[in-house]
């Protein structure tokens, strides 16, 4: 199962997760996205649900600055809170405002189980553990909607923006700079055995959650509640 070039560490603990790294980016929501199936009530409650999450995933990428060692750390984490900000929650207003969703109302949206769940276990992560913790648990969220934008790139119809915004090069620089940060703080903390170590159980563990959250995610925004 080959993929993007987002660094060893990516690589790796991408092929740890196994099946379930194939069902998180080829779930039925991104074929939806990638064919035009989707229904836009779907497409819909995942934005309102998704922009809740960069609320508190942004938090979370400010956590890693506060965390970081380094200048360099600290720089990367921070430009991650900005692309995420001013790339991605852009996106979410702009398309939601066309079907009389506005801003307000987007931040007052109720968070789903699935959302709550994944959100608070990449907090605590952060909370809990140290830095290389919490890149564990955010990288699937980064680097798998790369993946997913490489794979989407080019695609046509309703979700052509969506698609377009994480195939983009923006959103790609993002993620090649996610996953140097990510090999470089193992190298850093851990050194270039890291991969001998127990630790590395521990962060394998934590990139596979996160992954299994992503899956909980996509179904949850594929079948959004009656109201």
């Amino acid at each position: 199962m080959t993929g993007p070039d987002y660094g060893r560490a990516f690589g790796l603990w991408r092929a740890g997760t196994g099946q379930d790294w194939v069902d998180y980016t080829h779930h039925a929501f991104v074929e939806g996205l990638r064919d035009g199936s989707l229904p836009q009530q779907s497409y819909l409650h995942y934005l309102r649900q998704d922009y809740v999450f960069l609320i508190h995933f942004a938090r979370a990428w400010a956590l890693a600055a506060a965390k970081a060692d380094t200048l360099d750390e600290m720089a990367a984490a921070s430009a991650t809170v900005h692309a995420l900000v001013h790339v991605e929650m852009p996106l979410h207003v702009q398309t939601c405002s066309t079907h009389g969703i506005d801003r307000a109302a987007l931040e007052a949206t109720p968070e789903a189980p699935g959302n709550l769940a994944y959100t608070r276990y990449v907090l605590e992560a952060g909370y809990s553990g140290d830095f290389l913790d919490l890149l564990a648990a955010l990288a699937p969220c980064v680097l798998g909607y790369g993946e997913i934008g490489r794979r989407l790139e080019g695609t046509t119809g309703p979700y052509a923006d969506w698609c377009a915004i994480y195939a983009g090069p923006e959103f790609q620089a993002l993620c090649h700079k996610v996953g140097a940060l990510i090999d470089g703080a193992l190298l850093r903390r851990l050194g270039p055995d890291w991969t001998d170590l127990p630790r590395a159980d521990t962060l394998q563990a934590r990139f596979a959650t996160a992954t299994r959250l992503e899956i909980g995610f996509w179904d949850m925004a594929s079948a959004p509640a009656s109201r």
